[in-house]
């Protein structure tokens, strides 16, 4: 992080986030995977891999009296989410630790929810970021199925583990997931509609026996293709970007 900062606006103004002008910088994504969490005030909430603290952080403004921890590897970032924590007056515990050797204080806990958002890219299979920051970030160095292992067994019985990632990573996440966790639902998330999902959240609860979900894609602009020089977000979409609302029916009950 070469110190350069911006200061952004998250879900209409309601939260803002110090980021690196350089490296990695949140976007939707951690405000989907935020909205697709079904906390309620009082509930212990773990973000494992909580970069800047902006999934952590959506969730805390939508659902005020949570028990937030944070796990981040990379100290500047981790500093990052507590400041902005600190900001919006949020009760966010932050541990600056790698998924591999989880601290006692992590893990002597179990928690109701365990949110991810785990590295993207394989990079045996493309280029690597010029940001280190970046490249940590996006650039897997854990398998996927070891990241959701460690995710999996911090999730209390009855909690629930809820994933973002791509779509051409998905049957790794299911691969890693079933069998080990029930009521999996997962919700396919396209630019526009008639186009292949990029995107996938993946939700699932401990301990119980459901039947596999796959819903209908979440569509997230209107019309065919950018028009104009406006979000051109559906209203679905706009209400969780804007006005910190949750994925409208996911997960189901």
């Amino acid at each position: 992080m070469d110190g350069a900062l911006t200061r952004d606006a998250f879900l209409g103004g309601r939260l803002h986030l110090l980021q690196p002008t350089r490296g990695y910088r949140a976007g939707t994504d951690p405000v989907l995977l935020a909205a697709a969490v079904p906390a309620k005030a009082g509930q212990s909430v773990l973000d494992l891999g909580c970069g800047v603290g902006a999934a952590a952080l959506c969730l805390g403004v939508r659902v005020p009296g949570l028990h937030l921890t944070g796990v981040e590897l990379q100290p500047d970032y981790a500093d990052l989410a507590r400041r902005n924590a600190a900001e919006a007056d949020i009760a966010l515990d932050v541990v600056t630790a790698d998924l591999r050797a989880l601290p006692p204080t992590v893990l002597a806990h179990s928690f109701d929810h365990v949110l991810t958002n785990p590295p993207y890219f394989q990079r045996r299979h493309g280029t690597g970021a010029g940001n280190a920051g970046r490249e940590t970030a996006m650039g897997e160095a854990l398998p996927l199925a070891d990241w959701l292992d460690a995710s999996i067994r911090r999730v209390r019985p009855g909690g629930t583990l809820t994933l973002i990632q791509r779509t051409e990573r998905l049957p790794e996440a299911l691969g890693a997931v079933l069998g080990r966790m029930g009521a999996c639902q997962v919700l396919p998330i396209t630019g526009r509609a008639g186009r292949p999902a990029g995107l996938f959240v993946l939700h699932a609860v401990k301990g119980r026996r459901t039947p596999f979900r796959l819903c209908a894609p979440l569509v997230t602009h209107t019309g065919e293709s950018h028009t104009a020089d406006t979000e051109q977000y559906t209203h679905d979409l706009y209400k969780v970007l804007r006005n910190a609302a949750p994925l409208p029916g996911f997960p189901a009950p």
